[in-house]
């Protein structure tokens, strides 16, 4: 095999830690020796050994003079666990190849200046770009201290998650739906309006299963509701698979907020937009990101997607796209809110890829001017 496809390896088993690791990075590591595989292994969960500690104990004495391709610079700190660095240089490993440099200013680049300080050879950039996509959240978080943005639309050709009668169920089709329950697993925090919450009732869990872990990750479910109108029967406050963090306003009536966190709620406090007369969104991330939530996809209605993309607040978009129009001025978009006057005032999209499956699209694209974005820097 070619050293590509070792990294491709390593970048396959870091993709089954997507959220699990919170806050911290999926990484992935695989020791070759003599062109066999010796050791694997992935960061499963925050506070447990690191990829490389799992891949070293599955090579044993053979990683010694052993290469090792890892999707991430091994880490130079002492956290909940020894620094990775310093563990590859005592079992006397070869060579180290890593995708990229950890963006985490407490390692930066001194992984690899441990590892060449002890005269093993490192090679940095095999595959970065690739592995910068699967760690963008972490990344973002690092770089910029905000949380990472995602907006998930499921509509028709025509753009739409409604009919003019109210009727959506349903535009998309399984694969799509079992897509999006996937999408809620890799992420820490799962975004919807008190719209949402009155029309539909949902759970807003994750309900499939995930290769190598017993049960999926489950989002946070976040609802803004500046007003406080969520019903206390709603399944996001009954149903405990999940926590609840409801963002609201000075609009909210103290006595609503007791009884929200009566039930085991978290209640965020947020500044009120006095143009919009609803949840201050770039306050509200804030808070929601020293509540630990480094990540969201945010699912819906149409006014809330909209509020994201009018103040350009989108780091990625999953657009489903169901094998209907709709049609009529009076169905609902998928994208509300205010919108553009002109259009050079849209924001620029970079289109990362198209699936085509089961006759529904799915099309990932990014915002080309997002903060905290992955820039190549190699040494």
């Amino acid at each position: 095999m070619e050293p590509i496809e070792y990294m491709k390896k390593a970048l396959e088993l870091a993709k089954l830690a997507l959220g699990y690791t919170s806050p911290n990075p999926a990484v992935g590591c695989v020791i070759v020796k003599d062109g066999e595989i010796v050791g694997q292994g992935y960061h499963q969960k925050a506070g447990t050994p690191h990829a490389e500690v799992w891949a070293l104990r599955e090579a044993g004495d053979r990683a010694k003079g052993a290469t090792v391709y890892v999707t991430l610079e091994p880490c130079a700190h002492y956290g909940r666990t020894p620094p990775c660095a310093r563990t590859l240089v005592e079992k006397g490993v070869g060579k180290v190849v890593m995708a990229m440099l950890d963006p985490n200013p407490l390692v930066a680049g001194k992984g690899a200046a441990i590892l060449r300080q002890a005269g093993i050879p490192v090679e940095i950039g095999l595959l970065s770009k690739e592995a910068a996509q699967l760690n963008e959240v972490f990344i973002k978080n690092m770089m910029v201290h905000k949380p990472f943005i995602a907006v998930k639309l499921a509509q028709s050709l025509d753009g739409r998650i409604a009919s003019r009668t109210g009727h959506s169920q349903w535009i998309t089709n399984e694969w799509a739906r079992r897509r999006g329950h996937y999408l809620r697993s890799i992420y820490d925090g799962i975004l919807v309006g008190i719209q949402t919450v009155l029309t539909d009732n949902p759970l807003l869990t994750c309900r499939i299963e995930r290769e190598a872990h017993a049960e999926p990750h489950q989002p946070t479910r976040i609802v803004l509701d500046s007003q406080g109108r969520i019903p206390l029967h709603a399944l996001v406050l009954t149903d405990k698979t999940a926590p609840t963090i409801v963002v609201t306003t000075s609009l909210c009536s103290v006595e609503k907020m007791r009884t929200l966190k009566s039930m085991g709620v978290t209640v965020i406090l947020a500044p009120l937009d006095p143009q919009t007369r609803h949840v201050d969104l770039p306050a509200a991330l804030e808070l929601l990101g020293q509540q630990g939530i480094q990540s969201i996809l945010v699912e819906g209605g149409g006014t809330v997607q909209g509020s994201f993309f009018d103040q350009k607040l989108v780091d990625k978009i999953y657009a489903f796209i169901g094998s209907k129009v709709l049609g009529g001025t009076g169905a609902l978009p998928s994208v509300g809110g205010l919108g553009v006057d002109m259009l050079d005032e849209c924001m620029p999209l970079v289109y990362d890829s198209v699936v085509l499956q089961d006759n529904n699209i799915l099309i990932t694209a990014y915002n080309e001017n997002r903060e905290g974005a992955y820039v190549h820097w190699n040494h």
